[in-house]
């Protein structure tokens, strides 16, 4: 995914789904930067916090960019569907899912309650160190 996006470019500059990184100049597609924001946001809102390895997280946020690309919504990248566009109308696993919602159950991992033995300290993530973890 993000291989493909990296360093990107069109005749004009950035295509517009891209946003570029500060330290590096890459090319991040801006659904990766959303979602990145977003998980950061949530996290602090809900005081949840990222899991122990930074990489689940990051792999995580990657597959909620893939499915806002793909569907328009970010579907849980974590369970199995029969039918994605199905799934994303019917909203219930689009993040953050209705048992994160309702009773702050992530199946995915990103956001976890202090009491998780999984979880960090950390509510913050930026975007270089999601491009990091998932080249």
């Amino acid at each position: 995914f993000i291989n493909h996006f990296i360093n990107k470019k069109t005749s004009r500059g950035l295509d517009k789904n891209m946003t570029e990184t500060n330290k590096d100049k890459k090319h991040i597609p801006a659904s990766l930067d959303a979602m990145c924001r977003f998980s950061t946001t949530y996290a602090q809102r809900t005081n949840t916090f990222f899991c122990i390895d930074s990489s689940v997280t990051a792999v995580v946020i990657e597959g909620l960019a893939r499915h806002k690309d793909t569907y328009g919504a970010p579907l849980c990248p974590c369970r199995h569907y029969d039918d994605k566009k199905l799934e994303v109308e019917n909203a219930y696993w689009n993040c953050p899912c209705v048992p994160m919602r309702e009773r702050k159950e992530c199946h995915c991992m990103l956001f976890l309650t202090e009491d998780n033995e999984f979880a960090s300290q950390n509510q913050d993530i930026n975007i270089e160190s999601i491009v990091d973890q998932i080249n």
